[in-house]
């Protein structure tokens, strides 16, 4: 099974941090090592695939919060396991209480302060990167924990990167020219970059962010894509918890 961890939160042993691959133990396709229930894969195949990833990450599932991605704003704190509807991120100062972020091509964001102990998991794909669901979450975080900003982590995961996300007029024009790429007459938006910019304005180190270079799109052997696959595409989870 392959795991992809951040070498920031590898410095904190008060965290847990994983994010999921194709790459599994049950790898057979179209789904490989699927841990969705909504994509049509066999529901006892993605039950046998969840409980093989959370083993292996060292996490009670029962543990786990998840929640129905909206491409909003919307976010939650955690006191307990739950699931959440129409949500995009959650966030907790609890330990044992571990939040998952369902990925396949949107960029998964992960925050940590180690001082109030505070961690946060972000769902942000087009429309939640326009609407700066990073940039919000975060000053929730302020608001509710008085977090300090300069001590703040975060992890941009895999996520489909600026050269492989196409998108049409429309769409280009919502956004800045500085996460814009046009190339022969294509558009393309760079949604990595967009939130580690979100992350520098409030205030977060650059040496204290760390952006995965892997793109889902490009990797196809390791990452799943919808973009990609389409209604073939199966879905990681990227989870965070304090223990």
């Amino acid at each position: 099974m392959k795991i992809i961890k951040s070498e920031i939160f590898n410095k904190y042993p008060g965290i847990k941090f994983g994010v999921s691959t194709k790459i599994g133990n049950n790898s057979e396709p179209p789904f490989y090592f699927n841990l969705s229930y909504v994509v049509g894969d066999k529901p006892e195949a993605v039950k046998e695939n969840r409980k093989m990833f959370f083993k292996e990450l060292g996490v009670n599932e029962r543990q786990v919060s998840f929640q129905r991605q909206t491409h909003s704003v919307n976010s939650n704190f955690v006191t307990s396991p739950s699931f959440y509807e129409n949500s995009d991120a959650l966030y907790t100062n609890i330990k044992n209480n571990f939040l998952a972020i369902s990925v396949a091509d949107c960029i998964p964001v992960f925050i940590y302060e180690p001082e109030k102990n505070v961690i946060a998991a972000i769902h942000s794909g087009w429309k939640g990167t326009l609407n700066k669901i990073t940039t919000v979450t975060i000053k929730k975080l302020i608001d509710e924990f008085s977090i300090n900003i300069q001590n703040v982590f975060a992890f941009i995961g895999p996520g489909i990167s600026g050269e492989n996300f196409e998108v049409g007029s429309d769409v280009v024009k919502l956004f800045n020219d500085d996460v814009k790429i046009k190339r022969e007459e294509k558009y393309f938006i760079d949604l990595k970059k967009h939130n580690y910019l979100q992350l520098l304005e409030l205030g977060v180190k650059p040496e204290n962010t760390e952006v995965s270079g892997l793109c889902t799109f490009k990797e196809k052997d390791l990452l799943h894509s919808y973009r990609r696959d389409k209604n073939f595409s199966g879905r990681m989870l990227g989870v965070i918890g304090l223990i």
